[in-house]
């Protein structure tokens, strides 16, 4: 996926008992966030900033998601706990993790496996990529993300 192309539509599960629909959204900023877990500490950190940055992203006229394996549940809790203003849509299947290309070789502990890269995608309101950020550091990394929508 290149900045510029339009993106694939795609449909997915996603928290309050929701359906997500890409093309529901057309004429909207749309910002999709990729995180590796549910209630760790990165995640958590990231989704926070979303949230404490929600009404500049109205403001905007954007859409927030957020993109992990995660259950339905697992996001349920997690939403809940945290206050997030957005929904979370579950990707156990890796469907949309693959059509963003966001599954990387992880190590932890020596140990080597396939996993999220943390990564953020800008969709502008033609449907086309206007920014990714891949390799997200969560330290001022939704500042970045506000500074790139006109």
């Amino acid at each position: 996926m290149k900045v510029g192309n339009k993106i694939k539509n795609f449909k997915a599960e996603m928290t309050g008992e929701k359906n997500f629909n890409l093309s529901d959204y057309s004429g909207q900023h749309i910002v999709i966030y990729f995180y590796p877990r549910d209630n760790t500490p990165g995640c958590t950190s990231e989704g926070e900033d979303f949230r404490d940055n929600f009404k500049i992203f109205t403001k905007k006229k954007t859409k927030i998601f957020g993109v992990s394996k995660d259950s339905l549940k697992s996001h349920d809790g997690f939403k809940d706990k945290f206050n997030f203003p957005f929904e979370l849509i579950s990707d156990p299947d890796e469907k949309i993790c693959k059509l963003f290309d966001v599954i990387k070789e992880k190590s932890m502990y020596g140990k080597k496996y396939m996993g999220i890269e943390r990564s953020t995608f800008l969709i502008g309101p033609d449907g086309k990529l206007l920014k990714e950020w891949r390799k997200v550091k969560v330290k001022g990394h939704v500042t970045e993300v506000i500074s790139s929508i006109n």
